[in-house]
């Protein structure tokens, strides 16, 4: 840690000395940000990706439940070449104690994403077993263990994309894949709309009598899956002082869903509802021509109601990252974007 921060602080004294040529030609072109079409980039990752869930009574706040898995930090190395950004991460290990204490999760976190200037778009698939209540009310037992729920498997996988309306003067991509510089502070209005599909399934009931009771629910289940469809509005931000930077990113809108679970009776129930679907995104950290590094969160979650209580799963992925630019020779100056329809690609080139 201390020398990244030592390296953090070399590049940021070189850069107050001397903006870059590449700045000062960026500037003349679009005063607000730079683009690297002549580079690719490399970075070493710490990266977590989790997928977990909760059920409340919606007349009771404080009866919120929430069941997350036990996976590790994985790390690995990204690349950007190609106009494509690239990321291979290898799981940690777990250290047996907090196997004890949390469970084994067994998760397979599948994700592929670009994002253009104006557009961005993911696809996804998430398969988890294994999970731990993490707020129980009941005294834990005298090895500390959490209420472990081995047999409950998830399943999330579906498609999201995002349009960025000013696209001409922020850039949302300079925060998340470091493909742009952010030279000013500027913001942008969003849509953001995803489709995905849920399962969640046990072999028993999946609470007890007790959290049954706390959350007011009428007939335990043992799975549950939904459908959902949503699109929605929201803002992001980019906030620059000199090379460091901060975005923040959130998107709310409706989500209409089609809900199915079955009870412990094996009677199968069907429901189509409306709820909420929530985007939020969040960045901070520092770039130049050279350098870029990062700490970077990305949330989906998704609520729905059935019984009268509310589920909802979340999606989330954590990154710590820092990585250098490399002039392109060959090859590497190919892109993407010359295989998409032209109306799909970047504006002005690449």
């Amino acid at each position: 840690m201390r020398r990244y921060i030592l390296v953090l602080v070399l590049h940021g004294c070189c850069d107050i000395a001397s903006f870059g040529q590449d700045s000062l030609k960026a500037l003349k072109a679009n005063p607000y940000f730079v683009s690297y079409p002549d580079k690719f980039f490399i970075w070493p990752v710490l990266k977590q990706r989790q997928l977990s869930f909760e059920l409340s009574d919606p007349g009771n706040p404080s009866s919120v439940l929430r069941f997350r898995p036990n996976n590790s930090v994985g790390m690995g190395v990204g690349v950007y070449v190609f106009d494509l950004g690239i990321e291979l991460v290898m799981a940690v290990p777990v250290d047996e104690k907090k196997n004890d204490l949390y469970g084994t999760t067994k998760a397979s976190d599948l994700q592929l994403n670009i994002l253009s200037k104006r557009w961005g778009a993911d696809v996804f698939y998430q398969r988890y077993q294994g999970f731990y209540l993490s707020n129980p009310d009941i005294p834990l037992p005298l090895s500390g263990a959490y209420p472990q729920r081995p047999d409950v498997k998830t399943q999330n996988l579906g498609v999201s994309g995002v349009y960025i309306f000013n696209h001409g003067k922020f850039s949302l991509r300079s925060s998340y894949t470091f493909a742009d510089r952010q030279l000013r502070s500027a913001g942008s209005f969003i849509v953001s709309g995803a489709f995905n599909s849920f399962s969640l399934t046990a072999d028993s009931a999946l609470l007890n009598s007790h959290y049954a009771q706390k959350i007011s629910l009428v007939q335990p289940f043992q799975s549950v899956d939904y459908q959902t469809l949503s699109l929605a509005p929201g803002y992001s931000y980019n906030l620059v002082i000199k090379k460091f930077f901060i975005n923040a990113t959130l998107a709310i809108g409706p989500a209409v869903q089609w809900v199915q679970y079955r009870d412990i009776n094996f009677t199968e129930h069907r429901t189509t509802t409306v709820n909420t679907f929530v985007d939020t995104r969040f960045s901070a950290g520092y770039s130049n021509d050279r350098f870029f590094t990062g700490v970077t969160l990305v949330t989906q979650a998704r609520n729905v109601v059935f019984q009268d209580i509310h589920f909802g799963n979340n999606s989330s992925t954590y990154r710590i990252l820092f990585g250098w630019r490399f002039k392109e020779s060959g090859i590497l100056k190919k892109s993407v974007w010359s295989l998409l329809p032209a109306f799909l690609r970047d504006p002005n080139g690449k």
